[in-house]
């Protein structure tokens, strides 16, 4: 999976940069959210470690988005491992994702 590419994706998306206090993602990860309704998430978690080129995302509950990366979400809706870039289709509905076509 190609994070470089994933991250241009997310950040030309106006996802906010969540500062990760390592609480319950590891804390080498860099996390994206994007609201998509009231207090649920779609979540962007990017590996930083260049051995393991790995992005994670999920649509997760939480109170608001400061706690993202303070504690787990109070429900987890959709969780997938990203393996090739045709994963983010899954994401369509709640991103601007014509760069990969």
């Amino acid at each position: 999976m190609n994070s470089h590419k994933i991250l241009k994706i997310i950040k030309d998306d106006d996802f906010a940069e969540i500062p990760n206090h390592g609480k319950w993602i590891e804390s080498q990860s860099a996390i994206f959210a994007k609201e998509i309704r009231d207090n649920i998430f779609l979540l962007f978690v990017v590996n930083k470690n260049p051995q393991k080129d790995s992005v994670r995302a999920m649509i997760a509950k939480f109170d608001c988005i400061e706690s993202i990366s303070l504690k787990e979400p109070s429900q987890l809706m959709f969780y997938l491992t990203l393996q090739k870039s045709g994963d983010l289709h899954y994401f369509e509905k709640y991103m601007n994702i014509t760069q990969l076509h």
